[in-house]
């Protein structure tokens, strides 16, 4: 617990109590994939009283410092991944399930960006069905 509190103040985050349930949660040791409708309700089962929009503003506070990686399936869902190395997802609609690509793409080219632009990252969503 200390260390999260450690973590959240060296990222110019206050440690709130809200902040610090919402982060001992995430960040656990394991990695994560979740919705804030998805950790509102797992708060909840653990009878810990966040309000939806808490659970929001949190995560959107916690990418902007580059805590969470902010993963977008399309306009209307967003998942957050606690882990925030450059990695790509298996998207599992039928299941709503994000799963972490564990080997390598390789890429034989990518196209030019336009002028006065650069690449600053590649991130892969395969999509799966059964």
């Amino acid at each position: 617990m200390e260390n999260i509190k450690e973590i959240l103040i060296s990222k110019s985050l206050r440690p709130t109590k809200q902040r610090m349930l919402i982060a001992n949660y995430l960040f656990d040791g394991r990695d994560k994939h979740i919705t804030a409708e998805g950790l509102h309700n797992k708060l909840k089962k653990l009878s810990l009283r966040v309000s939806l929009a808490t659970v929001y503003n949190t995560l959107h506070d916690f990418c902007e410092k580059e805590l969470l990686n902010k993963v977008s399936i399309n306009s209307d869902k967003i998942y957050f991944d606690t882990n925030t190395s450059p990695h790509h997802h298996f998207y599992v609609a039928k299941e709503q399930q994000l799963i972490d690509v564990s080997n390598e793409i390789k890429f034989k080219g990518l196209p030019k960006p336009p002028k006065g632009k650069k690449i600053d990252k590649v991130e892969i969503i395969i999509h799966l069905k059964k």
